[in-house]
């Protein structure tokens, strides 16, 4: 699996070469905190909601869960692309902790921070050879891959699925696997040379230089160095003679004008680092928008697209929904007819999916002119909860289909929808994609999950978005931000109420399902009754 975003703090690339994950806060517990030294840790206060933060308080770090609001508009276009902060100064400097003290007084959505440390170029033997004998300049602007990095870079900020490199500073080369990285509101950047090259500046939102003093800045390395890389005293102070102070002169120092802010003292500012903290507020309150409402407005009478394709309404079709559709259908008959409607479902479905002649021999020695999947392999991926519930379906009737899951839940204060995890499984821009959920209303969170799928690079016409039921809302909706993606369902009802749910309808689905009890302001989207 290619991604895990159970936690919502990216650090990618930190100095020792591995990088660790964790939460972020809901947009609507954004606070104003000032970075003083009695908050340590920082206690933050809410804005718009009297309860405190969902999060979680471990010894080294603070995990924050909470969900990804839309980052594109109702065209399922990005919209906002991620605010990149570019931290700038002297090894040892502090930007790495300047970084984390950002990240926690923002107490926003969804950040990553990227280290340039994971952008050094792969040494050849000879280059490795110097390494181990302290006399290759890591400190020179040709250390780093900037082609690469300018890339992954610009691919985070609008909003793509990206891969990072692991850098071992032991072997000097980079690990075999890579680090998959998705979903960032804030992008936080920091390098020895972040100023250092022309593209990558035009990718910085905010410019922030790091300016510690050369003594306290040459014991850190020293710790660092001997603790984290195994790397002796004397070789240290060679290799910081020879060449960290002399690039710092020539390369870093020099750009110390093309910052925004000069941060002295580093993590100990508290004051500039609570102005870094207001302004980046200011940028991304700007950058709100709400896809919802828009959705609930949009589209009306307007006939059923193309790319719609509803399973026949047989008697055998319409007597299970009848069934299921009841009020009075106890649990065992609602799931045991449901799975029915899936299972055809499915298999409908599927004969939209592109083939090819093939001919095989027969036992017989005869020929059979046959057809043959066009492609490389099916992946299925589930919205969860109720989504989940078409997994076996599809696994019954697709031998040994890669299963992917994403978790997209409503914020009851904003009432949109926000992504909370998603685990895909690897090079799925491959594949075609069966996307499944039980029920579409006003298709919020279809468009999210068909979003976050064209991110990850899938084709849009290689989508196909499944459903027990739909409201024509929720089928115009997703035709019309993407209409490559094949829309396939057992009904469409034509009208959503004033609460977003789909009338006739069928109640919450998810509830039904797995035998839980709705709360009295249950929302369509929350478990199967899709918003």
């Amino acid at each position: 699996m290619t991604v895990d975003n159970k936690r919502f703090f990216f650090d990618v690339g930190s100095n020792n070469g591995s990088g660790e994950n964790s939460l972020d806060c809901l947009p609507n517990c954004i606070t104003r905190c000032p970075l003083t030294p009695s908050l340590s840790p920082q206690k933050r206060t809410t804005s718009q909601s009297k309860t405190e933060p969902p999060l979680l308080r471990t010894n080294k770090r603070t995990i924050y869960t909470a969900g990804r609001p839309p980052w594109y508009n109702v065209t399922g276009t990005t919209f906002k692309e991620a605010f990149v902060i570019g931290l700038c100064g002297g090894s040892a400097s502090g930007k790495t902790t300047v970084a984390n003290k950002i990240i926690e007084a923002l107490d926003v959505p969804w950040v990553v921070l990227l280290s340039m440390d994971s952008f050094y170029k792969v040494l050849n033997k000879d280059a490795q050879e110097l390494a181990a004998r302290n006399e290759y300049n890591f400190d020179h602007p040709d250390a780093f891959d900037f082609e690469l990095l300018v890339s992954v870079l610009r691919k985070l900020k609008k909003g793509k699925s990206i891969k990072v490199p692991v850098y071992n500073f032991t072997t000097h080369c980079r690990r075999k696997e890579w680090k998959t990285v998705y979903g960032a509101n804030v992008v936080i950047f920091e390098g020895i040379l972040a100023f250092a090259n022309k593209e990558l500046l035009k990718l910085l939102d905010m410019k922030v230089f790091v300016d510690t003093d050369s003594d306290i800045r040459l014991i850190r390395r020293l710790k660092r160095d001997v603790s984290q890389r195994g790397r002796d005293i004397n070789g240290i102070i060679k290799q910081y003679n020879k060449f960290v102070k002399p690039a710092f002169e020539q390369y870093i120092e020099p750009t110390v004008p093309l910052a925004d802010i000069v941060v002295p003292r580093g993590g100990d500012n508290f004051v500039a680092l609570d102005l870094i903290v207001q302004h980046v507020h200011s940028q991304l309150e700007k950058r709100e928008i709400n896809v919802r409402s828009a959705l609930a407005s949009a589209h009306q009478g307007q006939p059923l697209p193309e790319t719609l394709s509803v399973l026949k309404s047989t008697p055998q079709v319409r007597g299970m929904h009848t069934i299921i559709r009841n009020k009075e259908t106890n649990r065992d008959e609602f799931i045991f007819y449901s799975k029915r409607l899936m299972r055809l479902l499915i298999e409908h479905a599927l004969s939209f999916l592109p083939l090819k002649p093939v001919s095989v021999e027969t036992p017989q020695g005869g020929v059979y002119d046959g057809m043959w999947l066009s492609g490389k392999r099916i992946t299925g991926v589930s919205i969860l909860r109720a989504g989940e519930t078409m997994e076996q379906a599809l696994t019954a009737v697709c031998k040994d289909i890669r299963l992917g899951k994403i978790l997209i839940q409503t914020n009851h204060d904003t009432g949109e929808p926000e992504l909370h995890y998603l685990r895909l499984p690897k090079d799925i821009s491959e594949d075609y994609v069966i996307l499944m959920d039980s029920t579409v209303s006003t298709g919020a969170a279809a468009l999210m999950a068909v979003r976050v799928l064209l991110d990850h690079d899938v084709p849009e016409n290689k989508i196909f978005l499944l459903s027990l039921l739909m409201a024509e809302m929720g089928v115009h909706s997703v035709a019309y931000a993407f209409p490559k993606v094949r829309i396939i369902t057992t009904a469409v009802d034509k009208e959503v109420n004033e609460h977003f749910h789909i009338i006739p309808g069928i109640g919450n689905f998810g509830d039904r399902y797995f035998g839980t009890d709705a709360p009295s302001d249950w929302c369509e989207s929350d478990d199967g009754m899709d918003f």
